[in-house]
């Protein structure tokens, strides 16, 4: 067989593949039932509720809670832009039963194809979504993609995150949060960044800190409100 003939995954890859995202899907429909989600805003923000079709604009948050943003968001027909990995793939699978899409693509390979992707996103009138710091961080620092496909397309760009009161926290770089049954969600919006379609080189940087610090400001927001709640 020739190389490029070769199948893309594994026999125990496609097993995975074949069974791994439905038990997941099924096991977290159940369970995020249970949770109960809290929104807070930054002044002059307009949250997207959940379940609700959100508009053509661009929104990210940080890798880590990944897993409460699928549940509050399902079935909102947003578009994510994973990895072209196994991992990227097994997650693909999982996000397009909670009624999510995906562009395939990431910062480290295909970015090229993944920002052409969720620009055609966006210009048929949906949204497109960044794990901002992802597929492998380092954590909590936004990558310049979501600046580029602003400048791109015009469309603003929205920061949350979602912070379980109650989580198992796993040892992975991104201290991905497994929120527990019957916990609160705190959902935290902050400030939309604006980029300007003449944006010269030397500014992307400056544009990509502002989104940083705005997710930055969501997730402390939503610490500050667990820490408030009990005291």
């Amino acid at each position: 067989m020739a190389a490029e003939d070769k199948p893309r995954f594994t026999l125990t890859q496609r097993l995975v593949l074949a069974v791994v995202p439905r038990v997941v899907w099924a096991l977290f429909s159940l369970v995020g039932r249970t949770w109960r989600f809290e929104v807070i805003a930054e002044e002059g923000v307009t949250p997207i509720p959940s379940g609700v079709k959100s508009p053509p604009e661009i929104y990210c948050f940080w890798h880590q809670c990944v897993l409460p943003c699928t549940v509050y968001f399902s079935h909102s027909r947003a578009v994510i832009l994973i990895s072209q990995s196994f991992d990227g793939e097994l997650i693909t699978r999982i996000l397009k039963l909670f009624g999510f899409d995906a562009v395939r693509g990431s910062s480290s390979r295909g970015s090229r194809e993944g920002l052409l992707g969720l620009k055609h996103v966006i210009e048929t009138g949906r949204t497109a979504i960044f794990t901002a710091d992802g597929p492998r961080g380092p954590i909590y620092q936004t990558k310049m993609g979501p600046i580029k496909l602003a400048q791109m397309t015009g469309a603003p760009i929205g920061a949350f995150y979602l912070l379980p009161e109650h989580a198992w926290v796993m040892p992975s770089w991104d201290r991905f949060l497994i929120p527990r049954p019957f916990t609160r969600i705190c959902v935290s919006w902050a400030r939309q960044t604006f980029v300007p379609a003449d944006l010269v080189s030397d500014q992307f940087e400056l544009k990509r800190q502002e989104l940083n610090a705005a997710l930055e400001r969501a997730r402390l927001r939503a610490l500050d409100y667990f820490k408030k709640a009990n005291e």
